[in-house]
């Protein structure tokens, strides 16, 4: 079998590194940019090397490329409202929804003891510090829901709880669309306690 030029093997293999992309995904990726003209290579290489200009936000913590972020220097937005994500893809998420006009804080994971994560290794003293200093009147926490999302979130119930902020849990529960013929009996347990009143 031919071996590639050096070049090639070496994209292949950092393109393998990459989430989701195997071997072969690499190869195809590769193959359809020595297919089409240099400059589509090029726009590439230029958009990965503007990425290291990318940083956390000095206020939340989500991705910046000047000192805060869109959001936190958007004066359209409710001050008063903060939404506790683990990481910032998941305020893309709730963005795309257009469901949340508050403002956000990213804690950079969750706590988990058996992983060495504690809340030191997280951004909770800034969220504290955001509550007194930014006079925000409720946290919602948005962890997932797993045990190690549910126990960082009562954790920040109990923290913040001094500061006399409301701190309020994201209902989880039956995915839109789905049965609940399919649905096991902890989510329909969520789905019951996070329910909201209908106005008829």
């Amino acid at each position: 079998m031919p071996s590639l030029p050096a070049t090639i093997e070496s994209l292949i293999h950092e393109l393998t590194r990459l989430p989701g992309i195997g071997r072969r995904g690499a190869e195809r990726i590769v193959t359809f940019l020595l297919d089409h003209p240099p400059e589509q290579a090029g726009a590439l290489a230029k958009a990965l090397e503007q990425l290291q200009s990318i940083h956390p936000c000095e206020n939340c913590g989500n991705w910046a490329e000047s000192a805060r972020c869109s959001i936190c220097e958007d004066p359209r937005r409710d001050a008063h409202q903060v939404c506790v994500v683990e990481r910032p893809p998941d305020i893309l998420a709730f963005e795309q929804s257009a469901a949340f006009r508050g403002r956000y804080h990213v804690l950079g994971g969750t706590l988990s003891p058996l992983h060495g994560v504690t809340p030191e290794e997280l951004n909770i003293d800034k969220l504290e510090r955001r509550v007194r200093d930014e006079e925000i009147k409720e946290v919602i926490v948005a962890t997932s829901p797993t045990v190690e999302g549910d126990a960082t979130a009562l954790y920040l119930a109990r923290r913040l709880a001094p500061l006399g902020v409301e701190v309020a849990r994201i209902g989880v529960g039956v995915p839109l669309g789905a049965s609940l013929g399919y649905a096991d009996a902890g989510t329909l347990k969520l789905a019951l306690e996070g329910r909201r009143r209908l106005e008829g």
